[in-house]
């Protein structure tokens, strides 16, 4: 069974930065895409930001600029550095990960990390 830990959320200021990680265990098949999504109070779930291939990085419009994910492939982690924070970007953040297999796809979720920027 998969598992996700995640860490480094809290509450900052605006204009202030944190970083989120997230280290997955116990997968037998390759882990395909790590990323980050967020929840907001009333609102859906939403993708941050993603690295579905070594070579391409997804990110949300309203985070553009400002945060950056990275991943390390041997120690199966996904990071995001969040900077210029703004009250906007309150939500539980999530890591998650996606996994292929002859049988299908499935998506692995971590327990949430709340991050509070306060203006």
């Amino acid at each position: 069974q998969v598992q996700l830990v995640e860490s480094g959320g809290g509450l900052v200021q605006a204009g202030g930065s944190l970083r989120l990680s997230c280290a997955a265990s116990g997968s037998r098949a390759l882990i395909n895409a790590m990323g980050w999504y967020r929840q907001a109070p009333g609102k859906q779930r939403e993708l941050v930001a993603a690295i579905p291939t070594r070579s391409m990085t997804n990110y949300s419009d309203s985070v553009k600029g400002r945060f950056t994910i990275s991943r390390d492939y041997a120690k199966n982690t996904v990071d995001l550095q969040m900077n210029s924070l703004k009250p906007e970007d309150t939500a539980v953040y999530y890591c998650n990960v996606r996994i292929a297999t002859i049988w299908g796809v499935s998506d692995y979720w971590g327990q949430g990390t709340q991050v509070t920027v306060s203006s």
